[in-house]
């Protein structure tokens, strides 16, 4: 079917544009489509405080119904297996296929799993979030299915703050935290070392500068050197790009994300927006703050190649506030070179997540 707007994906970006299309009363054109594997779309920011238990899963998730109601848009649940930038067609894996004047993706990542993983351990990528919610909800209620011992796989603040909910929810658990460089190498010193030092007070091991290449017969290894035996793995490595986005015929940077341009448009083909953490701009990381703020540019972006107008450009801020839940209610931050820790954060934080989800949020 040719659709004049196709929306592939529901993250932050594209959510961000469907309140601002609904605030403003803009409609896009008849037919426009928007694809999501799910009917909801998972708030990563608070998936951390979930797996705590200090959220339900009610408050995590935004339906997309009610929001493409009030815009006019289609809804279809799908993944996406192949998209064919020069002709124009999206193709789900069910086989169906839609071809567009307009697409936008917004589709996030997926994190780099281990090169070699047999069955002896469990390994559950941190996204897409339901797997390991599935996961998570059958070791939280039958602890007698609970992994004795998890690895949770990262150096950046996903992977900190998954650690510290694992070891909330399952405290009879061992956990171990691996990073392939230092913990939380991005950000400063200070915050590093708070980190540290919280991690050794939950009793949590931290391992660095070891990248786990290999799963095999219950242990974790670095290429042929043995790091940990344990049960099961949390996968939150950072982003990779899938093998449709590198094999699209987009304009790609080396890990396989669409470059784009200030305007959030590619830099290769007219008519095709990316953002969020499928996109590569110079500046922008990928970080769900980066995000958030595209998608007010990208709501009137689209609108304004629509309507024939001039577009906006996008100037990634150069830098940005992180807020990383500590579990217990509490959070760690870091802005430029500062940080603090301690429940005002963690009150604040919850603050920020909530009033997103409230705006967001329809019905």
């Amino acid at each position: 079917m040719n659709r004049p707007l196709v929306l592939a994906g529901a993250g932050h970006a594209h959510l961000v544009t469907l309140r601002r299309w609904i605030d403003i009363g803009f409609r896009p054109p008849l037919g426009t489509l928007l694809i999501n594997p799910t009917s909801a779309a998972w708030y990563s920011g608070m998936m951390p405080g979930l797996l705590a238990g200090r959220f339900d899963a009610a408050d995590c998730a935004i339906e997309l119904a009610p929001l493409c109601h009030a815009c006019g848009i289609e809804l279809q649940m799908g993944q996406i297996s192949m998209l064919d930038a020069d002709q124009r067609i999206l193709q789900l894996t069910d086989g169906s296929q839609s071809s567009f004047a307009l697409l936008s993706l917004n589709t996030g990542s997926i994190p780099p799993l281990p090169d070699s993983v047999d069955d002896s351990v469990r390994v559950l990528p941190a996204k897409p979030f339901p797997a390991l919610h599935e996961a998570w909800k059958t070791w939280h209620q039958h602890a007698e299915t609970a992994p004795t011992s998890i690895a949770v796989l990262g150096g950046g603040p996903a992977a900190f703050e998954l650690a510290l909910a694992v070891r909330a929810s399952l405290p009879s658990t061992e956990v171990t935290l691996i990073c392939a460089s230092s913990l939380l190498a991005t950000h400063p010193s200070a915050l590093r070392d708070r980190a540290c030092r919280l991690l050794e007070q939950r009793g949590i091991q931290l391992i660095e500068r070891q990248s786990v290449t290999r799963v095999a017969d219950g242990q974790l290894f670095n290429g042929a050197q043995p790091l940990l035996r344990c049960k099961a793995v949390i996968a939150a490595t950072g982003a990779s790009a899938p093998a449709w986005l590198r094999d699209s015929g987009l304009e790609v940077d080396g890990g396989g994300f669409a470059r784009i341009s200030p305007s959030l448009l590619s830099t290769s083909h007219s008519g095709i927006f990316a953002s969020g953490d499928c996109a590569s701009l110079p500046g922008a990381l990928r970080s769900g703050v980066y995000a958030v703020r595209q998608g007010s540019f990208l709501a009137d972006n689209i609108r304004n190649l629509l309507q024939l107008q001039p577009l906006r450009d996008y100037q990634p801020q150069p830098q940005a506030l992180a807020l990383l839940a500590s579990a217990d209610g509490g959070a760690l931050m870091s802005y430029g070179r500062w940080s603090a820790s301690g429940r005002v954060l963690g009150w604040w934080k919850d603050r920020l997540d909530i009033g997103f989800m409230k705006r967001h949020r329809l019905g």
